[in-house]
């Protein structure tokens, strides 16, 4: 297997805290926005963007959804016991989990475990709480241990949708480094106006800028915008601890296109542009690419759907193009009569990977020595990163969740 070697401290740079943005901007597109292209760094408005569009081109969103995914319980000593809902386990589809109304099943990061030996946890009702949460009696059960996390089985009264019970029990998981509680303005402003499908702990934050008046005036230019979804998990976090990227494990999420999608991917003609809004959008696109591979080696016949590896692209060079990839799904999706493709991905973009797919990034600032960083540093070639990071840095933006916005030019 032909793994980069990478070392992670090659790809670091001096973030002091002030320059985290800790709130949203009052306005969404005021927020600020560095062009990238052909070697040249501007500063605009997001407001702005859309002049800066390419016509005739489509525009990628991931509607995923956050979910208040937070949960806390009380043991009978008094000990607080947070629960991180990751992801549906019984059942494992997110939609039928979230419509489960007595109990289900999710695999969960559990914060002060040591103090939960085993049995039940009820839920630690707030004072000032909405009278609904004391009434749903929710509990929670430790099933079992899996490598860092755990699986939990939640139940409830009241015949209320797990959904429902998140809404009413549950906090928004806001990013780490932001070093505060989560707050009023958090529960609208830490989601974007297009979200659809829960089952996010964090956000796709590159499109938190978005308004409905810039993206009037992105489909007036005739750009097709169009939607995938990727529930992007707490991995997205961690940080890389090994001295070189080849011995980081990657977490892995789902995502899901529709047929229809695929089939407008499929015909867009020659030089016509993909713009990704966000790194999970361009994980998404560039794992739809490696999913047709699949797909073509083994037949539409023979293929079953699997996981997109975190080294599958760096293992060898296809000669078969992106059109044929995608056709190669198209093919799967008619010959088994899906209208929704559900895929799931752990692929690593890291420089000297061959982008297949994406032609130009919308991405905010992101933290040093971090998966995504290499991935800039993959998407802009070179050492380019490093300028565009010094100019972000010496013209005042604001970085990471909350902070600017930059649009990237292959």
């Amino acid at each position: 297997m032909n793994q980069p070697k990478i070392r992670i401290e090659d790809y670091t740079y001096e973030l002091p805290d002030e320059r985290i943005a800790k709130y949203p901007l009052d306005q969404r597109d005021k927020s600020k926005l560095l062009i990238y292209n052909k070697g040249i760094i501007s500063q605009e408005q997001f407001s702005s963007i859309p002049s800066f569009i390419p016509e005739g081109s489509m525009m990628v969103f991931n509607n995923t959804k956050v979910v208040p995914a937070r949960l806390f319980f009380k043991k009978d000593t008094g000990a607080l016991i947070e629960i991180f809902c990751l992801e549906p386990v019984t059942p494992s589809d997110y939609s039928v989990s979230f419509a489960c109304i007595s109990e289900c099943s999710w695999k969960t990061i559990i914060g002060n475990v040591k103090k939960w030996k085993g049995g039940y946890l009820s839920f630690f009702v707030p004072e000032g709480a909405d009278s609904d949460v004391a009434g749903l009696n929710l509990k929670a059960e430790l099933i079992e241990k899996q490598d860092n996390s755990y699986i939990v089985r939640f139940f409830w009264e009241g015949g209320h949708p797990f959904s429902k019970v998140l809404e009413l029990c549950g906090q928004v998981p806001i990013p780490p480094y932001l070093n505060r509680e989560t707050e009023a303005v958090d529960l609208e402003r830490y989601q974007t106006l297009y979200a659809k499908f829960r089952g996010s702990v964090a956000a796709p934050t590159a499109g938190l800028h978005f308004t409905e008046d810039v993206l009037g005036k992105i489909r007036a230019k005739g750009v097709d915008c169009e939607e995938l979804c990727l529930h992007v998990g707490a991995g997205t976090f961690l940080p890389v601890k090994s001295e070189f990227i080849e011995d980081h494990i990657m977490h892995s999420e789902p995502f899901s296109v529709t047929k229809s999608f695929l089939k407008k991917l499929y015909a867009l003609p020659e030089g016509a542009k993909v713009i990704s809004v966000g790194t999970t959008s361009t994980r998404s696109l560039e794992s739809l690419y490696y999913a047709g591979l699949q797909c073509y080696k083994d037949g539409v016949e023979e293929w079953v759907p699997r996981c997109v590896g975190q080294w599958d692209p760096y293992q060898e060079n296809p000669d078969i193009s992106t059109k044929e990839s995608i056709k190669s799904l198209l093919d799967y999706m008619e010959y088994n009569n899906l209208e929704i493709l559900n895929l799931r991905t752990q692929i690593i973009i890291v420089p000297s990977y061959r982008f297949r797919v994406v032609d130009i990034l919308v991405t905010n600032f992101h933290q040093p020595q971090s998966t995504l960083l290499l991935l800039i540093s993959a998407f802009v070639g070179g050492e380019s990163w490093r300028d565009i990071y010094k100019f972000a840095m010496e013209n005042g933006f604001r970085f990471l969740s909350y902070g600017d916005s930059s649009m990237l030019v292959r």
